[in-house]
């Protein structure tokens, strides 16, 4: 008996739990339904894979016909060197073409295959639930909306593409679209650090900021696209330091730049100072990758004791290896020059034979970021034009005067003059 899935040649490595599904619904496929004496056991393995095609909708938020969704959701997220070619660029030339073209051939047929005749023969209930499915708001924890339709969408399309060749082509339109994998369905990861090594993880929602949602801070802002513009359009960029006081918009540009250039192939990867032993690995994983990838070090600072900065300094600038062309830094800090200073550094002639190298040390890693941009706190008149245009914006009924006393009182109780406590004010009139 033959087995279609074990004929695959690209696309072959899949997690081990859609693995089964994939051979046991193939199995069903190719059993010999008229002869077969096991009847009960293989639509014991029937009913199986339609709770798992349930689960998966669940998991995933995937509608319309679950098991359509499941192969489309396998090729998509397969990395091999066919798909991990084609992410961003598009279609490329050699016989891996005639490999791949092998293996939709199979998954043409899988997606063309009629279920009836089986769910005749095995006395089926509840097939019709896997192919007409209705998902709610509620479901899926692992895709956001915006991947969820993707795929859905995709696994039509699929279903009307005539020929494996057709098939092919809207598969290869997508990796360049969209890309493959985790990094092409994500536009941010964290990095974790368990048994098996180094791994970037997914965060399937973040928050949805706009560079235009962010008030004032013109200057700051063009510096920040400029700098990432050129680095998305392959051209020389900077890694990129924005300090400045609390509650200024640093970190909101950063992820509004995540949201921005996500269609142009940019990727954000957040990471903590405790995790920096950790970046060669983070980097070796990415560096040969189509994407643009941004390392995002959040409210970076280090005290004297810490020295995990010594590891930045070697992957940033210094290191033997050269940092790839597709990897930039970017990182905020409420410190222009990242670690303490004193001003007993300077008066280190004493004890110190060469009293300057102290100071010189403190501001080294610094000085590895070649754009660095200002966030002042915005003074009275600035906070109070950034309340107006938010309060607008999320239809507070407030006349300015009265609005404008109570954002008055609001900062002097809240932290001061910021964007941040602006933002709160407004929040906290709407939750009013």
């Amino acid at each position: 008996m033959k087995i279609r899935d074990q004929e695959l040649i690209v696309y072959r490595n899949f997690e081990e739990s859609d693995a089964k599904i994939l051979h046991d619904m193939t199995r069903l496929m190719e059993h010999d339904l008229q002869r077969s004496q096991d009847r009960e056991e293989m639509a014991g393995v029937f009913y199986n894979c339609i709770y798992c095609l349930l689960e998966l909708a669940g998991n995933y938020g995937f509608y319309g016909n679950l098991w359509h969704c499941f192969l489309t959701n396998l090729l998509v997220n397969n990395e091999n060197s066919y798909s991990k070619a084609c992410e961003v660029r598009g279609k490329v030339e050699g016989t891996i073409n005639r490999a791949v073209l092998h293996d939709i051939v199979i998954f043409k047929e899988l997606f063309d295959f009629d279920f009836s005749n089986i769910v005749k023969e095995l006395d089926i209930d509840g097939f019709d639930l896997i192919t007409d499915y209705e998902s709610n708001d509620s479901e899926s924890k692992v895709y956001n909306s915006r991947i969820r339709e993707r795929i859905c969408h995709l696994a039509v399309k699929f279903a009307k593409d005539h020929t494996p060749e057709e098939m092919k082509e809207t598969l290869t339109d997508f990796y360049k679209d969209y890309g493959v994998g985790k990094f092409g369905l994500h536009k941010a990861f964290r990095v974790e650090h368990d048994e098996s090594g180094v791994r970037i993880v997914p965060i399937p929602r973040i928050a949805h900021v706009r560079l235009e949602d962010l008030v004032g801070y013109e200057i700051p802002k063009r510096k920040l696209i400029e700098n990432t513009e050129a680095f998305v359009s392959g051209k020389r960029a900077n890694n990129c330091l924005l300090f400045g006081d609390a509650g200024t918009g640093k970190s909101s540009s950063i992820k509004a730049i995540a949201n921005e250039y996500y269609e142009k192939g940019l990727r954000i990867i957040e990471i903590y100072k405790h995790q920096f032993k950790d970046l060669n690995d983070v980097i070796s994983q990415i560096k040969n990758r189509n994407y643009k990838f941004i390392i995002y070090m959040d409210d970076l600072s280090f005290e004297d004791f810490e020295i995990e900065y010594k590891y930045l300094k070697a992957v940033i600038e210094g290191g033997l290896e050269r940092k790839p062309d597709n990897v930039l830094i970017y990182a905020t800090s409420n410190r222009r020059h990242l670690i303490r200073e004193k001003f007993s550094d300077k008066d280190e002639g004493r004890d110190n034979l060469h009293a300057g190298d102290t100071v010189q040390e403190k501001l080294s890693l610094a000085a590895r970021f070649g754009v660095t941009i200002y966030f002042a706190a915005p003074d009275k008149k600035e906070f109070q034009n950034i309340v107006r245009v938010l309060a607008e914006r999320h239809h507070v009924t407030m006349p300015e005067e009265e609005l404008l006393l109570e954002a008055g009182r609001w900062e002097l109780a809240h932290g001061g003059l910021s964007g941040r406590c602006a933002r709160q004010f407004v929040d906290y009139l709407l939750g009013r």
